[in-house]
């Protein structure tokens, strides 16, 4: 282990040789300056800095002046004050500039340990006992990966995975994290023929299949519609279950979570046919048979999901036995989501209020295109981080707050989820053959069979046949499926992309939570 190395800064350093000597029999390296000045440069010659001790009350700049240029240089520096003064004012200033923590002179060794345990060590102790409790479970959820898991086992190893990656995101463990990621592509790869083997029968009888899209709102929603509490139900697309825990804590400054469940969507696992089938309770070649003029195949014009409302309506009609007072709403832009946080209290008179919020699914795209949202949301950790901090600052977390305090139930879901893409595939296919860079639908596909899951009689998985030569293709693990035509360039562009419509754990386990209001939130 490198030694953690400590700069101390104090005009009367060499009143300090116990506490130095202390500091070094305990294993830590201590660079002493008399200065403010000496302490920016040898910070800045040094770069390998983990720890500031300051003494507050120095000749030339100040122990807050010193802290301040070191923070500009490095805004996560720890950085400890020393000081002789306990005055209010000296505290509440250096405590306002974000010092990690302060002593007062005559400094105590084991005061020193304490807090470098606590600011540095603690830091260095966490990381390493994540990686050692994660190099124990490696093997337990290596042996359940290969084990034959069913569909409710499938569930827990993929949260445990989604567990693992969050406390090694907090640890900062980098080469537990590319360990992780290993398995959990391993665990892609079973999950991928646990769907192919299983998925046509799930359909066939949905008694002994998981919940899915279809029946989504008439397990998971409808049932709680009461005259007590209007139900929100918030779908917000694209949010995986990783997303979901790192949003968790926002929502709970609001809301109890009251049930934490989880459904599978359909396939394809993407908006067009996934959130449709959500909102009709019917699957996509359902639609198309008793909706002709709601359903758009993939290859005409017109936007795919511009009927949700309408069959929301339909189903409603059909499942409840009396008319309720509903509202749905549907967010893709900034103008309509400030206006939803305007009018949230409006829509307290409805039985049931529907909230579709376009964000995650934006960015993924927007990531896609964008080099800056690239670089921001480079890998998953940065995913959850950019996730988290728009809601955050969101005008539905706004919402949320105005709803809570007058009592709703609320539900959390999603449509699908989305995974990022490492590995191209071939396909040849026709003109009017899909987009989409995780499933295909067309005539005369030609891909290498290894890497799909085949459905060639489509009204076998509840999905439209345009055509009687139709058949689909659903990419497995991080597959994406690209054309031999400049094929070099965009395997380059669209790889490590976040993409949606296949086979994976993050696409088709999904989210779906039931919350209430906690007692006495307020704004």
């Amino acid at each position: 282990m490198d030694k953690i190395k400590i700069l101390w800064a104090d005009d009367e350093i060499e009143l300090l040789k116990p506490q130095l000597f202390f500091l070094e029999k305990k294993g830590y390296n201590v660079v002493t300056v008399s200065n403010g000045h000496d302490a920016i440069d040898e910070f800045q010659s040094a770069g390998d800095i983990d720890i500031v001790f300051l003494d507050e009350s120095m000749p030339g700049i100040t122990g807050l002046e010193t802290m301040q240029k070191l923070k500009a240089i490095k805004p996560t520096l720890p950085i400890v004050m020393i000081t002789k003064n306990e005055a209010e004012n000296i505290m509440e200033e250096a405590l306002g500039s974000q010092i990690d923590d302060y002593l007062i002179k005559p400094v105590n060794p084991n005061q020193i340990l304490l807090t470098l345990k606590k600011i540095v060590d603690n830091k260095r102790l966490v990381r390493e006992k994540t990686s050692s409790d994660y190099q124990m479970e490696f093997r337990n959820i290596l042996m359940e990966i290969n084990s034959g898991l069913d569909l409710s086992s499938w569930v827990q190893a993929y949260k445990k995975i989604v567990n693992w990656e969050l406390k090694i995101d907090t640890s900062r463990s980098e080469e537990m994290g590319d360990i992780l990621m290993m398995q959990k592509a391993e665990a892609n790869a079973e999950f991928s023929k646990f769907v192919s083997r299983n998925y046509l029968s799930w359909l066939a009888d949905r008694e002994k299949g998981p919940l899915m899209s279809q029946d989504l709102l008439a397990k998971k929603v409808l049932p709680h519609l009461s005259e007590k509490r209007p139900v929100v139900f918030l779908l917000l697309d694209n949010l995986r279950w990783d997303q979901w825990k790192v949003l968790e804590p926002v929502f709970a400054e609001m809301f109890e979570v009251e049930e934490e469940s989880h459904f599978y969507s359909i396939l394809p696992t993407s908006t067009q046919y996934s959130r449709n089938a959500i909102f009709a309770g019917m699957m996509p070649s359902e639609i198309k048979q008793n909706y002709p003029k709601l359903w758009l195949e993939d290859y005409e014009e017109g936007g795919k999901n511009m009927h949700e409302e309408e069959l929301l309506g339909y189903q409603l009609k059909r499942r409840l036995r009396k008319d309720i007072k509903w509202n749905y709403q549907k967010i893709t832009n900034v103008d309509q989501a400030r206006e939803l946080g305007e009018k949230a209290l409006d829509l307290m008179h409805n039985d049931l209020i529907v909230i579709v919020y376009n964000f995650i699914d934006m960015l993924s795209h927007a990531r896609t295109e964008m080099e800056v949202l690239k670089e921001l949301a480079g890998d998953e950790k940065a995913y959850r981080s950019l996730t988290y901090s728009w809601f955050v600052n969101s005008h539905v977390r706004t919402a949320l707050k105005k709803m809570a305090d007058q009592g709703i139930t609320l539900i959390v879901g999603t449509d699908h989820g989305t995974t990022r893409v490492k590995q191209p595939s071939k396909v040849v296919g026709d003109r009017n053959t899909t987009t989409n860079l995780r499933y295909k639908m067309g005539k005369n596909l030609q891909y290498d069979a290894k890497d799909v899951l085949e459905i060639k009689k489509p009204e076998e998985a509840g999905l439209p046949r345009p055509n009687l030569s139709s058949s689909y293709i659903f990419a497995k693990e991080d597959k994406y499926f690209l054309y031999p035509n400049n094929y070099n360039h965009y395997n380059s562009y669209y790889r490590n992309t976040f993409q949606h419509g296949g086979i994976s754990l993050e696409e088709m386990i999904c989210p779906i939570i039931r919350l209430v209001p906690k007692t006495g939130v307020r704004l």
